[in-house]
């Protein structure tokens, strides 16, 4: 029997935006694409329309085919499916940042306390430093980071949140609380409200001394943030006042695309926040990857992919959806002058359709503040209550 094509079972979900400055709550809708159906008479497909042979896989908005072979498109239609397409997607990330180092047969991670110091007699703060290089490194290269444990830890195993700082010389210090902006002092905040948080510097930044030319053997600063956060995770769930199967990722700009770095190689972090951290790549400065091509970043973008987003295998459609079904959940103010909101709102379009496969359709949250590159109160209350909701 012949196949018919039809679209089917578009629904709408209203979800409140955050308007900056006032309390009136304008509604937005969030989209999401019914899968496909096999009934006696034909076929129904979740996002009304049969591959074409002008469907490829390198345009990395479009999530809806896998490579069935041959490079030909094949419509993802289970689970598996998707989950052949994300193989790709690892691929083609790996060409850009790097493989990632064999985790295998780690050791735990020994850390020093530096400080300790007693706040508000709900918390307590430490300044710990550990290494994170592969065990065969003679030279370790040493991360500081801040640790808060709150008071409901000494009785029971808290979640725990890796906070990531954006781009900034005081590095861990802004999420900490101790310097910069009150509105990105994330890790203070959460661990107020009953998570161990930890707050790691990106190499370079804050006290993390790091010269990426003797380090040349990590392709990107990208991926060796990565692996300092899976390090700084592996510490994370070696402590006794961790649960270590409820672990958060957040951060804002840098913070908030390396949070989805990290997550995309750490299925381990169950739910992701990412703040002012992406658009697609087309959509970045009106497709000039410049910024993304310093030896802190992905050199390879320029170096390899001609600095062209129509080069670069990879974009932030395939990493969120790459997430599912795992929680993630991004404020993307309208007037981000970093990270233009209409490239935000693609991905997660992309993305839904790919998270209502694997029936976790709530897990995938997104608000468009009113404001510019920012991450004011009513945005980290509702990244606040998502954590909440994902891993208490």
């Amino acid at each position: 029997m012949s196949k018919s094509w039809f679209r089917f079972g578009v629904y709408e979900c209203v979800s409140p935006r955050v308007v900056v400055g006032t309390t009136l709550s304008i509604q937005h809708r969030f989209t999401f694409l019914s899968w496909m159906l096999i009934l006696g008479i034909g076929e129904l497909t979740l996002f009304g329309q049969e591959p074409s042979s002008s469907s490829n896989l390198r345009d990395h908005t479009d999530v809806t085919c896998f490579d069935a072979g041959g490079g030909k498109p094949s419509l993802i239609q289970s689970e598996s499916d998707w989950v052949r397409r994300r193989k790709d997607v690892q691929h083609n990330v790996a060409r850009v940042m790097g493989e990632l180092p064999n985790r295998s047969g780690l050791p735990n991670v020994a850390f020093e306390i530096l400080e300790t110091q007693a706040l508000d007699g709900s918390l307590v703060r430490q300044k710990i430093r550990y290494a994170t290089d592969l065990p065969e490194r003679v030279t370790r290269t040493v991360v500081t980071a801040y640790l808060f444990l709150p008071s409901e830890s000494k009785s029971r195993r808290c979640p725990a949140v890796l906070c990531l700082h954006q781009t900034n010389s005081m590095g861990k210090e802004e999420p900490a609380g101790i310097n910069g902006k009150q509105n990105l002092s994330y890790a203070l905040e959460l661990a107020r409200r009953g998570y161990v948080t930890l707050a790691p510097d990106y190499p370079s930044f804050g006290d993390y001394s790091f010269d990426f030319k003797e380090n040349s053997d990590w392709p990107s600063g990208s991926l060796r943030a990565v692996w300092d956060n899976m390090r700084s995770i592996d510490l994370l769930q070696q402590l006794e006042e961790v649960a270590k199967d409820r672990i958060g990722c957040i951060g804002h700009s840098l913070g908030g695309h390396n949070a989805i770095f990290t997550a995309f190689h750490d299925p381990r972090i169950q739910a992701t926040v990412s703040s002012c951290g992406f658009t697609r790549f087309h959509k970045y400065y009106q497709g000039n990857l410049a910024g993304w091509t310093s030896p802190r970043y992905m050199p390879r973008i320029a170096q390899e992919f001609g600095n062209s987003p129509d080069r670069v295998p990879f974009d932030f459609p395939e990493l969120v959806a790459s997430l599912a079904p795992r929680a993630f959940f991004t404020s993307s103010p309208v007037g981000d002058g970093n990270f233009e909101v209409s490239g935000v709102r693609d991905t997660i379009a992309s993305a839904q359709g790919i998270y209502h496969l694997f029936s976790a359709d709530a897990k995938l949250q997104a608000i468009y503040p009113d404001c510019e590159h920012d991450f004011p109160p009513e945005a980290r209350l509702r990244a606040y209550a998502f954590l909440d909701e994902q891993l208490r």
